[in-house]
């Protein structure tokens, strides 16, 4: 945990981040239930999430910021709405949020070719052990819609690691402002969709896009804000895989859609290689792993 938090801060922190993922891992009971476009979803989910967002920063009194850094990393958060709607309309729950969750190891790709990071041996085994899982459900439906929704799944964790790198630049005003408009971004995109789908908006959906919007989306993003500030990005990591955890349990529950065997036992796998990759020091660097193997050696 950060120096300077004190054990009631630690608490709330851990506390605020197991309800954060508990409450995204819901998204795929409401959006198998909203007969709509993905794209009408997303971009009604992302309005109500904004304005969420909105009403923080006004309370708070921070600024908006916009600059080329907030947008680059707005285009990257709307494109992951978008994907992982679509993925979820496409596929099982369980395979859109698991192979969403392969976002680690596009991390570890993009750091090594862009920022000339070297690989460690737990790196390669995390890489390696996620590949696996990936395949095993990418196996597991192989029928053309899943097939298609499987493949977007990945592309989206691709668009979440992308926005995991920009967001360890950003302060408060602006990571506050990056998330607002990349809802705003969901919502203009989905815009033209509203018009070629004519979604037809009755009571029972509506009320499903504002919960996604409000309870799934805005107030889950400002949980994880608040729990950044006393919790490391290894805790942060280990206690969001509740989300790829609880997700398939929440739509088998309530829509009795049950996933396949190499799916579940893919997506164990994908889970316990991000949360093993995790544990056994993913903040390192390696040159700071070297010198502490040559303290212990000593």
């Amino acid at each position: 945990m950060p120096t300077g938090s004190t054990q009631k801060q630690k608490n709330t922190a851990i506390f605020q981040m197991l309800l954060c993922a508990t409450l995204w891992s819901i998204a795929g009971i409401f959006i198998k239930a909203i007969p709509w476009s993905p794209f009408v979803i997303a971009g009604l989910r992302s309005f109500f999430a904004g304005i969420v967002v909105l009403v923080y920063i006004r309370v708070k009194r921070m600024r908006v910021v916009v600059n080329r850094q907030t947008v680059t990393a707005a285009v990257f958060m709307a494109a992951l709405f978008l994907c992982f709607v679509t993925a979820t309309k496409l596929t099982t729950a369980a395979n859109a949020t698991v192979l969403q969750y392969t976002a680690p190891l596009f991390v570890m790709v993009i750091s090594v070719l862009f920022l000339h990071q070297k690989l460690r041996r737990v790196d390669v085994a995390a890489a390696l052990c996620t590949m696996i899982g990936v395949s095993l459900c990418f196996a597991a439906q192989l029928s053309g819609g899943h097939l298609l929704g499987n493949i977007i799944a990945v592309i989206s964790g691709v668009f979440m690691a992308m926005m995991y790198l920009n967001l360890g630049r950003f302060g408060p005003e602006e990571k506050m402002s990056y998330i607002l408009i990349g809802q705003l971004f969901t919502f203009l995109c989905s815009l033209p969709f509203f018009f070629t789908t004519r979604p037809v908006f009755a009571p029972l959906p509506a009320l499903y896009v504002v919960i996604l919007g409000v309870v799934q989306l805005g107030v889950p993003y400002l949980l994880c804000a608040w729990a950044s500030e006393h919790c490391p990005p290894i805790a942060l990591s280990l206690l969001s895989a509740l989300e790829p955890l609880l997700n398939p349990v929440w739509v088998f529950l309530f829509n009795g859609e049950t996933p396949g065997t190499l799916a579940l036992v893919g997506g164990a796998v994908v889970i316990a290689a991000v949360t093993a990759w995790c544990i056994l020091g993913r903040d390192r660097t390696p040159s700071e792993q070297e010198a502490a193997n040559g303290t212990a050696a000593d």
